[in-house]
């Protein structure tokens, strides 16, 4: 993995744990599975009209659409409205990348190095602490319900490098096409129409202008720029590699939580976040060259 492309996976971290006090704000207006009806929905109508479909194949794309989008965000955006604090859900969700490495490991029959496997296994008693903890308070379904995301973060990633699109925000775009359908119908039957109605007509207060605000960065920072800057990340480097990196994600949003939110993790799950981060470093840190005719190979590539 080149030294832009580690730049590049920074770079979305930072996008993608700010983006979750966007849904923070988002969700104190609209009703959750109507919200990512809505996110997706606002993608996928210019998308089918001005942007060309992606050159890959059908099974790949629906995947990705049902994994990366609808079962994340639905997952995802229940569990925030469930209670699951902003910056938490930002760290736990992030079980996606071992979960990636995984899927990989027995569907791409990519190689587990021992290193990653020892991420892995740091990651995984980083969040099973966080659950514990938790589960003291009486609060799991949350923290479950954000795995499930997680899990469905890793199959999409899975189907995004089965897809090896030529042109990853084109891909991105049109994985939009999929979510709004399914979680338009979902919203339907559990929040009901006039919930989902009621949200659209009282935009034009001070929370339904947050509320737009949130929306908007969710659907062009972390939807167009963050997802089709990670599918191409994806695309040209193992999913073992660049997965890891989501792990990132929860210093951003923890921290931005903690400054604008004022929320104050427990000492055990701040703890258990600096293990999870430990994780990500141990299993993507490239491995230190031995001798100086590769040290200078490494230097020129970058």
């Amino acid at each position: 993995m080149s030294a832009r492309d580690r730049l590049l996976a920074l770079f979305v971290a930072v996008l993608w744990g700010c983006n979750f006090l966007a849904v923070h704000y988002t969700l104190g207006h609209f009703p959750p599975l109507f919200t990512g009806a809505l996110r997706f929905l606002v993608i996928a109508i210019p998308t089918m009209l001005f942007v060309p479909r992606p050159k890959v194949k059908l099974r790949w794309l629906i995947g990705f659409g049902l994994g990366f989008g609808t079962g994340q965000f639905a997952f995802l955006f229940l569990a925030m409205n469930l209670g699951m604090p902003t910056g938490l859900a930002s760290l736990v969700l992030q079980a996606s990348a071992p979960l990636t490495v995984l899927l990989g490991s027995v569907f791409l029959r990519e190689r587990l190095t021992p290193r990653q496997l020892g991420g892995i296994l740091l990651a995984v008693g980083g969040m099973a602490v966080i659950a514990w903890h938790q589960a003291e308070h009486a609060v799991l379904l949350p923290v479950v319900l954000t795995l499930l995301g997680a899990l469905s973060w890793a199959v999409g990633n899975v189907c995004a490098r089965q897809a090896r699109p030529e042109n990853g925000l084109h891909f991105t775009l049109w994985m939009s096409v999929v979510p709004p359908i399914p979680m338009l119908a979902l919203s339907l039957v559990f929040e009901g129409p006039a919930a989902d109605w009621h949200s659209l007509a009282t935009l034009n207060t001070a929370n339904g202008w947050t509320a737009i605000g949130g929306f908007g960065y969710v659907v062009v920072l972390g939807t167009l720029v963050g997802s089709g800057v990670w599918t191409t990340l994806m695309n040209r480097n193992p999913a073992n590699i660049v997965a890891p990196f989501s792990l990132l994600v929860p210093v951003v949003g923890m921290s931005a939580s903690f400054l604008l939110l004022d929320e104050r993790p427990a000492l055990v799950e701040v703890l258990a976040g600096v293990v999870v981060v430990g994780g990500v470093l141990l299993g993507s840190l490239p491995r230190r060259q031995r001798s100086a005719e590769a040290v200078l190979a490494v230097s020129s590539s970058s």
